[in-house]
């Protein structure tokens, strides 16, 4: 069983460790789009492609490696037993996020690994394959962008920027919403602010736009799953964000008994916003 305080001592290890995951499963990826990608629906009616599959193979064979003992939460994997009663240390992986995105041949699609510690996030990986970027985060340590080809470990990163939030201005806020999700208690909260700009965006790239400053805020008022937003708040809350649910409480991880959903969250880059704005 790994503790908050092991993961402590391992950080930088275990950080370059599952980086190098992350960018094998973002080349199995990239390597469907060799030939034709096989597509299905599942039965919530979203799509899932052989490019999931294959991420998600390299992860859990990465996973099984380096940190055997620890459970897995994944969207593509059955759920392991007894995940009712989750351990204090877990992993939550979504090895394709933004598969609409995949399929129609934008390059927004990510690979999502975070540690769960207590039911926040501690460590978090977010992998564009297709734009060779990766932003990650470890909560109290900071966050950074690294510029790494899919495929290649950690250390062959051909650049590394630390990534910071911006203070959060008092009008002119730029907004990043989801290209795919966008519903109507989104769009109501989004008319309630004082938006200059508003992007639209697939997979948790939303986050780490929010993290390195190039956008303020990112609101869901919809459903979604743990694993499309836990790595994206890891990294946001390393860089000096924070993520909360729309009532303004802590967004907390484990939810077994609810299927691992997340009913609604606004994700700010800068902490003291909500405040500032009469939120």
């Amino acid at each position: 069983m790994i503790r908050e305080d092991d993961i402590s001592a391992l950080d930088g290890q275990l950080l370059d460790e599952l980086t190098t995951i992350v960018s094998a499963a973002g080349a199995a990826i990239l390597a469907t789009r060799a030939g034709p990608c096989a597509t299905w629906t599942k039965a919530d009616q979203s799509p899932v492609t052989a490019a999931d599959h294959a991420a998600q193979a390299a992860i859990l064979d990465g996973l099984a490696r380096v940190l055997p003992d620890v459970a897995v939460v994944s969207e593509e994997a059955a759920l392991p037993a007894g995940l009712s009663d989750l351990a204090e240390t877990f992993i939550l992986v979504d090895p394709l996020d933004g598969t609409r995105e995949f399929i129609a041949g934008r390059g927004e699609f990510t690979v999502n690994v975070a540690i769960i510690v207590q039911g926040r996030p501690r460590l978090g990986i977010v992998a564009a394959p297709a734009q060779g970027l990766i932003w990650r985060g470890i909560a109290g340590k900071g966050a950074e962008r690294l510029r790494l080809p899919a495929g290649r470990p950690a250390g062959a990163a051909e650049e590394r920027m630390a990534v910071r939030t911006r203070k959060a201005p008092g009008s002119g806020l730029i907004a990043v919403a989801s290209r795919s999700h966008l519903d109507p208690q989104t769009e109501a909260f989004l008319t309630r602010l004082p938006v200059g700009e508003r992007l639209a965006c697939g997979s948790a790239v939303k986050f780490c736009q929010v993290a390195e400053g190039a956008a303020d805020v990112y609101p869901r008022l919809s459903t979604t799953c743990e694993w499309d937003v836990a790595a994206g708040h890891a990294v946001l809350v390393a860089a000096g964000g924070t993520v909360m649910t729309a009532a303004g409480g802590p967004l907390n991880y484990g939810r077994a008994g609810a299927n691992f959903r997340v009913p609604n969250f606004v994700a700010w880059g800068d902490p003291s916003a909500p405040a500032k704005l009469g939120l």
